[in-house]
């Protein structure tokens, strides 16, 4: 019998796991992972060894949608009746918002799914859909312990004037302050960072993905992050458009030109690197686009990395690490290099053949700014967390 943790990242229309191994070292090794995909039109299976190598997969056939109780049904029970003889002993959930009630991860109850099921109003791209996996496994597995880590719980670290906005105390006390996101990714970063830089304190994170972010570490703690409110705003992302002024948004319901559904739906599905380019919001399309507003959809991104990078070198009294993570930032090597040519004046200075690699350190030597690509690892950092609250729990 092979004692596991399963880690749960649930969508609207699609599920994903991986099921981390409890051993004496504490490591947490991944045993599997996998998803299903298109739930509600045509659901699918498919699970992978740790290495990528797969292992199993189902069909439900066309126009045979399952809920997500039923999916986490078939995922818990395709684990324990596998040929590794999994017993699965907690579930663990990437939840975005924490609410003002958690600074940091929590064992789930009935009364906190609920709790957390009323901040979908304030974000609600994620977070329904995050709380529905966590209920259904509560419903078909009542006696599993479950862990929520909040990607909004890791900022709490940000100063006050860091966390409000300016608005009327009404306002402010019905929950409209800076929550910030990504922050799961981050705690994962700020913990390698001292194995390839022990004496950096001041650190610049980009989350750069689908969804994008930047976040300022001072001492390995959040002082400022670009996501702010709910996942739509800071960064421009692959759909979502990033800070949009406030007055131009009224101007363009006010105008008849969108209504508030409308709206919501450009700002989350059709703006971003999407919008800008007209064509794709996918990074790797875009920089091999010759079409000109492609060019300008790449450009626009790393102008605004290139102006949060300054602000926050300002917020920090300075930088010592700049760190690239997640899919573009792991993978692009010309965003990279591009936002590091405009931080020369910081003393940026990158290995070209490093950054071409990919590599772990792409600045020289000569650099006063080491420079990091790490890849990300949320998965194993909600493993990590539903382990020290459950199983591991003294």
């Amino acid at each position: 019998m092979t004692d596991a943790i399963l880690v749960v990242n649930s969508g609207s229309t699609s599920l994903k796991f991986g099921a981390y191994k409890l051993d004496d070292s504490k490591s947490l090794p991944l045993l599997c992972r996998g998803g299903i995909d298109s739930m509600s039109t045509d659901p699918h299976f498919i699970a992978k060894t740790a290495d990528g190598k797969p292992i199993d997969a189902h069909e439900w056939g066309k126009d045979n949608a399952i809920s997500h109780k039923q999916a986490l049904n078939f995922i818990i029970n395709w684990l324990e009746q596998h040929e590794d003889n999994i017993k699965v002993k907690a579930a663990g959930h990437r939840v975005v918002l924490g609410g003002t009630r958690f600074s940091g991860p929590t064992v789930l109850t009935a009364e906190i799914i609920d709790y957390l099921d009323d901040l979908k109003r304030m974000e609600p791209s994620h977070q329904a859909y995050e709380v529905l996996g966590a209920r259904a496994i509560a419903e078909v597995f009542p006696g599993l312990p479950q862990v929520a880590v909040f990607d909004s719980s890791f900022h709490r670290t940000m100063p006050e004037v860091a966390q409000i906005y300016a608005l009327p105390k009404k306002a402010r006390d019905a929950g409209a302050c800076h929550w910030g996101y990504h922050g799961i990714s981050y705690d994962y970063i700020h913990r390698q960072v001292p194995k390839y830089a022990p004496e950096a304190r001041r650190v610049i994170v980009g989350h750069l993905g689908g969804g994008a972010s930047m976040c300022a570490l001072l001492d390995g703690k959040s002082i400022e992050t670009t996501m702010g409110f709910a996942g739509l705003t800071g960064l421009p992302m692959a759909t979502r458009s990033g800070d949009v002024p406030a007055d131009a948004l009224f101007y363009l319901i006010r105008s008849g030109a969108y209504d508030t559904a409308s709206l919501e739906k450009a700002l989350y599905a059709e703006g971003g690197l999407l919008g800008l380019s007209g064509i794709t919001g996918d990074m790797r399309a875009l920089q091999e686009s010759t079409d000109p507003n492609a060019r300008l959809a790449v450009d626009y991104f790393v102008y605004t990395l290139t102006k949060t990078v300054g602000a926050y070198t300002a917020l920090l009294g300075g930088l010592d690490v700049l760190v690239f993570t997640a899919g573009i930032g792991e993978n692009s090597s010309p965003v990279r290099a591009a936002l590091c040519e405009k931080l020369a004046w910081l003393g940026v200075q990158i290995d070209e053949k490093a950054n071409e690699a990919n590599a772990i350190t792409i600045s020289t030597p000569e650099s006063r700014v080491k420079v990091l690509v790490i890849p990300t690892n949320e998965e194993l950092m909600i493993a990590q967390h539903t382990h020290d609250l459950t199983v591991g729990k003294a």
